[in-house]
């Protein structure tokens, strides 16, 4: 079967008409600019407020890009996209805290998320930022290299002890762990943890997964490295490879501390990077465990195109693609029904705690150039299409 991502009778295999029209209004919503930042504005109104929106939202933003308020409630979501063959990466997206009880309690989210991936096969990832389980200024200062006090060695001690207890339960439990990636200044904290799990958990298949953003300068040459240090120290890589999410705040940050700039030039500069980086994970695919997170259509068949070139089997163990829930269906369905394995990641969390994550989803594509457009585009001529059959 020849893959193409204008298939949407495929790409929409999972909706009803019902569903089609309220994703058309809803990305008609988030194409206008003015409108999410007024929406921003009230929402933020109504939740200092305390207004009860929680029902419209659930029933509107929240139903297209959430899979539900805790793990129970995604189970028909998980359920319902496994019968296309797509799994399901249970991410915990409650945002802002930074107390112990907090981090605590993301840890035990997170390995919650793995004992269901233990006996649910539409699960083939479980997910967590490191932020989630560390404060900010902490991760920062250790980036630095700065002395930390002994109330903050303790403090990190714990942290370290997370992050060991989620990637050992996920070996044992043979479920692949994503670590995600955070701003360019607390990177570095973040990917010492992520090599020291992948040495002590990646001797024989990749478990543990570091996060390469692409539109940062560096990562290309840094994914190079550190596929030199698993080989030199008997481990296999493991590699989710997005392109970013941070720019806007990278460019500030960058400015007013007055340091170069860690992003690419220009859109061109990265897709080179990122398409170089899917091209040096399958040319040493049996020593790298590759997630290819992207919502690019050109990036998409390019792996594709690769993998034949290649002669490597479409269902290979070490290579998944992954969009976010409720966008690109076209390309996670249809990749699906071509054999290839293709995973969701599925935000979950009470709904005024995983506003911070919608809101950024309607900001992102609002000013992702096209993405938007093409969502709309696909939904309008499935809605055709169903008319004339």
């Amino acid at each position: 079967m020849m893959v193409s991502f204008n298939n949407t009778e495929i790409a929409f295999s999972g909706k009803s008409l019902k569903d089609l029209n309220r994703s058309y209004w809803l990305f008609k919503m988030v194409s206008n600019p003015n409108l999410v930042g007024f929406g921003k504005t009230m929402t933020d109104f109504a939740i200092r407020t305390h207004l009860p929106i929680t029902g419209l939202i659930k029933a509107t933003i929240f139903r297209q890009f959430v899979g539900g308020e805790d793990i129970k409630e995604c189970i028909h979501t998980i359920e319902s996209l496994g019968e296309y063959k797509i799994g399901t990466i249970l991410d915990y997206s409650v945002e802002g805290a930074e107390t112990e009880q907090a981090f605590d309690s993301c840890t035990k989210e997170t390995l919650e998320t793995i004992q269901l991936a233990r006996t649910n096969k539409h699960i083939p990832f479980c997910v967590f930022k490191v932020t989630g389980l560390a404060r900010f200024d902490l991760l920062e200062k250790v980036s630095l290299g700065s002395l930390l006090t002994e109330e903050e060695r303790l403090e990190y001690d714990r942290v370290k002890k997370r992050v060991f207890e989620i990637c050992a339960t996920a070996f044992d439990a043979d479920v692949r762990i994503f670590i995600d990636a955070e701003e360019s200044w607390i990177q570095l904290a973040v990917d010492n943890l992520a090599t020291s799990m992948m040495e002590k958990f990646n001797k024989k298949r990749p478990i543990v997964y570091n996060t390469f953003q692409l539109y940062r300068k560096d990562r290309l040459g840094f994914l190079k490295w550190s596929f030199e240090e698993a080989e030199k120290n008997g481990y296999q890589l493991g590699a989710k490879l997005v392109r970013g999410a941070y720019m806007e705040k990278e460019e500030t940050h960058a400015a007013e501390r007055n340091y170069p700039n860690p992003i690419q030039g220009s859109k061109n500069e990265t897709d080179k990077d990122y398409n170089a980086a899917l091209e040096f994970c399958v040319k040493h695919i049996d020593s790298i465990g590759l997630c290819a997170g992207t919502h690019n259509e050109e990036s998409s068949m390019f792996l594709v195109n690769l993998m034949e070139k290649m002669n490597i089997q479409r269902d290979h163990p070490n290579i998944c693609f992954s969009q976010l829930f409720g966008m690109s269906d076209h390309i996670s369905f249809n990749l699906a029904k071509a054999g290839y394995h293709v995973a969701k990641y599925v935000p979950y969390g009470p709904v005024r705690e995983v506003l911070p994550y919608l809101i950024r989803r309607a900001q992102e594509n609002t000013s992702v150039k096209g993405q938007t457009g093409r969502e709309l585009s696909l939904i309008i001529k499935e809605k055709e299409r169903r008319k004339t059959r």
